[in-house]
């Protein structure tokens, strides 16, 4: 197991616009069994991490009330091993990673496994995450970057690739675990085709495992920049916390915002992972999906309206929205209506099903005419 957990629970998630925006991205949506993505992450973070294990959530400022209001429906025990720390400025993942590092390692005086999870990825069932997890963290706990990697179920253009080497470790029914030769950017269709005829390429996912006293040395090595930003955090006292919803908020660790504004905001992929020496990949035996569009979530979802949905000769259409909603004499449709009772300007989407990529011009649009508000 591991000793501690990061959740990145940052970003606006515009691929699902509008219900995802700024205010209340993607991760808090909710998925199949009423909960959300968010929610479903913690539940994964404390599976895997040790009976006195942190799960600490790095999240923007915003974020701070949705991630309070789903934490503290948790029980008292489960209470105490979260810690949010929200984020001066959004800086990509690098910062965030040294800065949750830094804290894992820091705050207890000694060197801790720590697992990194997103929050907005379906997987599933979670005894097959764990036995994949203990897995990764074996290898992570001696000095490596344990990062998961995803069988390909075709060839997907939409995300970065793992290419293996030797088989280190796993058969029959156990977690396969390999050395990892290289990573490679979001392919041409061509060049996807090519790795997964090469069968020895994965899905980036995003997830990763190492020890606290690793990782901080490959900083070091490889992120000078983020590194010295970050070196000089004490670790914070208790005044440094304010409790809100039973849930640990550390607002107040000094040095924090001037650490942010000094680190360059860059990925850990690009800052670590693909400079890292001993790097090694558990092919995950779990389900994972990345909802990257309304047809996706469509297919995935189980409830995915609040509100009264009418339809009178209609057939295929899927509908998530907080105001009751009519459909009349339309098929395979997808519509999206969030009325602004949360504070944001109101929007809808409609759209064909199997055009909902093209959500991500919408957003381009949107910006460009000077209407980031509706983001």
């Amino acid at each position: 197991m591991f000793n501690d957990c990061i959740i990145m629970a940052g970003g606006s998630g515009t691929r699902l616009w509008p219900a995802s925006n700024s205010k209340t991205p993607k991760q808090f949506l909710s998925v199949n069994n009423g909960g959300s993505f968010f929610n479903d992450a913690v539940d994964r973070a404390l599976a895997v991490t040790s009976g006195d294990g942190r799960v600490i959530i790095i999240a923007g400022k915003t974020h701070v009330p949705h991630i309070i209001r789903v934490c503290e429906n948790y029980s008292a025990g489960d209470k105490k091993r979260l810690v949010l720390i929200p984020e001066p400025l959004a800086k990509n993942t690098a910062p965030a990673i040294a800065c949750g590092a830094f804290y894992a390692g820091g705050e207890r005086g000694e060197d801790r496994n720590v697992l990194v999870l997103t929050s907005d990825h379906i997987i599933q069932p979670l005894a097959v995450f764990q036995a994949d997890a203990a897995a990764a963290a074996a290898f992570s706990a001696q000095g490596n970057l344990a990062i998961f990697g995803i069988p390909p179920r075709g060839p997907e253009t939409g995300y970065g690739y793992i290419e293996t080497g030797e088989l280190l470790a796993g058969q029959d029914q156990a977690t396969a675990v390999y050395k990892v030769l290289s990573f490679r950017e979001k392919p041409s269709p061509e060049k996807a085709e090519q790795f997964l005829a090469a069968g020895n390429y994965y899905w980036n996912s995003g997830m990763f495992g190492f020890s606290s006293r690793f990782i901080l040395e490959e900083f070091r090595r490889n992120a000078p920049d983020i590194f010295k930003a970050f070196e000089k955090l004490a670790a914070p006292g208790k005044d440094a916390y304010t409790v809100q919803g039973g849930i640990r908020v550390l607002d107040k660790w000094p040095g924090l915002e001037a650490a942010y504004h000094a680190a360059p905001g860059i990925s850990v992929d690009y800052a670590i992972a693909e400079k890292c020496s001993r790097t090694v990949m558990a092919a995950a035996r779990f389900e994972w999906f990345d909802v990257g569009s309304w047809d996706e979530y469509a297919r995935l979802a189980s409830d995915p309206s609040s509100t009264e949905v009418y339809t009178q000769d209609s057939s295929g259409c899927f509908v998530h929205a907080d105001l009751p909603v009519a459909i009349c004499g339309v098929d395979d449709l997808i519509v999206v209506v969030r009325s602004g009772k949360d504070g944001s300007p109101g929007s809808v989407l409609i759209s064909k099903k199997g055009a909902t990529q093209g959500v991500k011009n919408i957003v381009e649009q949107i910006k460009a005419a000077g209407r980031t508000e509706l983001l």
